[in-house]
């Protein structure tokens, strides 16, 4: 460790610059050789760095998403070019490219702020050797070797000896306590950070070898932290610490307001918009909006959680438009329009037609045309009622053999052949 840390040797004096300035401020409040002036030094500088690290992290929110989105295909490439190996690099590096992507993306915060945790681990382990390093001078120096948190040096670790650790005015069993303490803290974040991603931020439609990774680097990691950590001091748990606890919380934040797609938490997200956009009758900031466009942009390629979120939306009588925003829909407006009375958040149901048998649709087509037909009464005037009464009587007098030889002569199909007359 100590040869690694050498490595970065380079960047020593910027790291504890920044220390020493922070620790200008809180010794001016708690007093220069207290644990709490250096201790909160170091998680300001903690905190500085990863601020300065924001941007890279949500590249590697797009990397992993972009690489979770991509297992399916890459898992083609492998079998395809089994035997090989250099086509399927090949392959691989032109599927990256297509999507945008590096796998290496992934571990930037990591890879990033790697230097300054092992200048840390330099300028520490140079103050419990009682070396000056980078600006800590000798003032400085004796300042730090007093500084104790809660009983245990800052450059005190878990392996030293008694002997090494009294020279620093502390004991033993509490610089193991505080250590195994902070280690175990460590370990549990690192595990319960890795969890959460597992758990509620991955795509649960898309079963890829991707997940298996990740799901076995969430018990490897931690073992690794508590192995590793026994060979820290405490400045560097605190420091180490410190950032998995940001982590932790800058994960919490992301996977509350920008889940992955088809994830649990995209599930609980949009619920949670459903509610407020229902409640509101509109999408209430510029995330909310870029969500519901990117929603409905995906058309029929929705997965099953924004399928819900539509038909939600639907239900409370809203449409979600293509800019994002969330306007009533028609069905609600022409209903509002009829009565006058503010439309309900039901949607009306659609009216279907009755059935109607044969009879009734002929004689609805007859009447359209203007046709009587024998499904409706004819309108005759009052005057011609009698005259027609009194002709009717009249032919039933005269001659009711005529309308029966009438009707007979009226017969249709082929008529029988008359038989010769007999002379």
């Amino acid at each position: 460790m100590d040869t690694i840390a050498s490595l970065f040797s380079f960047i020593t004096t910027p790291v504890s610059w920044v220390i020493v300035q922070f620790h200008s401020v809180y010794g001016a409040i708690f007093g220069p050789d207290t644990g709490w002036a250096w201790g909160l030094s170091i998680v300001s500088l903690v905190i500085l760095i990863r601020i300065c690290l924001i941007p890279l992290f949500v590249k590697q929110i797009k990397a992993t998403r972009a690489m979770q989105t991509l297992q399916p295909e890459m898992k083609k490439i492998q079998e395809r070019y089994k035997n090989d190996k250099q086509r399927q690099s090949e392959e691989m590096m032109k599927l990256y490219k297509d999507a945008g992507t590096n796998p290496l993306s992934s571990c930037l915060p990591i890879l990033a702020q790697s230097p300054f945790f092992f200048a840390l681990y330099h300028v520490l382990n140079s103050i419990a050797s009682n070396d000056t390093v980078g600006v800590i001078n000798e003032r400085l120096l004796e300042s730090a070797q007093k500084a104790h948190i809660f009983g245990a040096p800052l450059a005190a670790k878990f392996t030293d000896n008694a002997d090494k650790v009294e020279a620093l005015n502390a004991s033993l069993t509490d610089v193991r306590v505080v250590t195994a303490l902070m280690i175990v803290l460590m370990s549990l974040s690192q595990f319960y950070t890795q969890r959460q991603l597992m758990t509620k931020n991955v795509d649960t439609t898309v079963k890829t070898p991707f997940m298996q990774q990740q799901k076995m680097l969430m018990y490897v990691f931690p073992v690794i932290f508590a192995v590793f950590g026994i060979n820290f001091p405490v400045g560097v748990l605190v420091y180490w610490l410190t950032t998995n606890v940001w982590t932790m919380g800058q994960q919490m934040y992301v996977i509350h307001n920008n889940p992955t797609p088809g994830s649990k938490a995209q599930a609980a997200y949009l619920e949670r918009l459903v509610k407020h956009v229902t409640h509101h009758g509109k999408t209430r900031n510029r995330r909310d909006r870029a969500v519901v466009k990117a929603i409905v942009a995906k058309g029929r390629d929705r997965n099953e959680y924004e399928r819900k979120f539509v038909n939600g939306l639907n239900k409370a009588g809203l449409a979600a438009q293509a800019d994002g925003a969330v306007i009533k829909s028609d069905a609600t407006a022409a209903a509002q329009a009829e009565d006058g009375s503010p439309a309900t958040t039901q949607t009306a149901k659609r009216q279907q037609p009755k059935r109607q048998s044969k009879s009734q649709r002929q004689g609805g087509a007859a009447k359209a045309a203007g046709e009587p037909t024998s499904l409706t009464k004819t309108e005759t005037p009052q005057d011609d009622v009698k005259p027609a009464a009194a002709a009717q009587k009249g032919n039933a007098k005269s001659g009711g053999s005529t309308r029966s030889r009438a009707q007979s002569g009226q017969r249709k199909g082929p008529q029988r052949p008359k038989s010769p007359s007999k002379k």
